[in-house]
């Protein structure tokens, strides 16, 4: 039986600084820990396909959360399915189960159900906080667009690219960029 570890934070700022050194106190080695910095609302990421590809029969997969594993139902169990049908368990070190013997698959499927459950409330109350705080005018997406002739015709009163960007609000890089395009530059 080896050990083998996964870690995995939704963004690229985050920390697997945490996950990693509990994985390290479990017993896993440092060259067996596969991470991803990417959401865990699908199952294609680097780390974990490479990981599918390492384990073995009889291998034991350690993760600290049961949502740094997934967080779809679906997903959870076909992951846990794939692992279970190549003989591999999985382990959930703060949650304290494991998908090793009946009753761990049961709490698995039930806690992965509570999970995505969970994410739903979470996009519910985002969107709830959505909706007040457009019936209180804040904007949402992108800025509006760029007058480019206001751009061109600072410019051409000689006004300077850095002049332009504190006027209009945008970077000088951009002022440079829409005289290139234009031909002015």
């Amino acid at each position: 039986m080896r050990l083998f570890g996964y870690a995995r934070v939704s963004t690229s700022q985050q920390s697997l600084d945490i996950q990693i050194k509990a994985l390290n106190e479990a017993g896993v080695s440092s060259s067996r820990i596969f991470t991803d910095k990417a959401s865990g609302s699908h199952v294609k990421r680097d780390g974990l396909d490479l990981l599918r590809v390492k384990v073995e029969e009889n291998d034991v997969i350690l993760v600290k959360k049961l949502d740094r594993l997934g967080r779809d139902t679906a997903d959870m169990i076909s992951l846990i399915k794939e692992f279970d049908e190549m003989g591999v368990s999985v382990r959930f070190l703060d949650d304290g189960i494991s998908t090793e013997g009946t009753m761990g698959k049961m709490v698995v499927t039930i806690l992965s159900a509570v999970a995505q459950a969970e994410r739903q409330r979470i996009l519910e109350r985002t969107n709830e906080g959505r909706i007040e705080a457009k019936a209180k005018g804040v904007k949402f997406g992108r800025k509006p667009s760029i007058d480019k002739k206001r751009v061109l015709d600072l410019y051409e009163k000689g006004t300077g690219a850095t002049a332009i960007a504190k006027q209009m609000g945008i970077g000088r890089s951009t002022v440079y960029k829409l005289l290139k395009d234009s031909g002015n530059k």
